[in-house]
């Protein structure tokens, strides 16, 4: 079985009750909205991570205020030719404060829209689970940067 690592940084940043998202396409056509970030290159840092995908995605410049938390999950797909593979992605969670740039929707990349949504409406909105395991960070702030319990379906 092939095994990939995959670790990643995204951002929450929250302003006026609203929290800023990116909406991606999954590998079955559905839009969904999750948080800016992604990947990290070889060799770079995540804090650096989080800045050039923030803005990459968002248009925005952020500060990092904190790391929230880091999240962990592996699963087990299978890819074309019937190939196993075990995923492993690791997500670093931060906080950032948008300090300058316009709102626009990234060119040519993984997501095609950004957009501010109110707190008290993500509840209705079509997202990946890594928005509610972000949300729980923020909320939560637990010491130790990990959730006690993820919920049903975060990865």
């Amino acid at each position: 079985m092939r095994k990939k690592l995959r670790v990643a940084a995204y951002a929450m940043c929250v302003r006026d009750e609203q929290i800023l998202l990116a909406r991606w396409t999954d590998r079955y056509g559905r839009p969904e909205w999750t948080l800016p970030g992604g990947g990290m290159e070889h060799g770079e840092d995540p804090y650096d991570t989080v800045l050039r995908e923030v803005e990459e995605e968002t248009g925005y410049h952020i500060e990092v205020t904190g790391l929230l938390g880091v999240d962990s999950f592996r699963l087990t797909t299978t890819h074309r030719f019937g190939r196993t593979v075990d995923r492993h992605g690791v997500r670093l969670v931060y906080e950032g404060r948008v300090t300058g740039g316009e709102l626009r929707p990234e060119i040519g990349g993984s997501t095609d829209l950004a957009a501010w949504h109110p707190l008290e409406k993500v509840a209705d909105l079509q997202r990946v689970g890594l928005v509610d395991v972000g949300l729980r960070l923020w909320r939560e702030r637990p010491a130790a940067g990990r959730l006690a319990s993820l919920p049903e379906g975060s990865e």
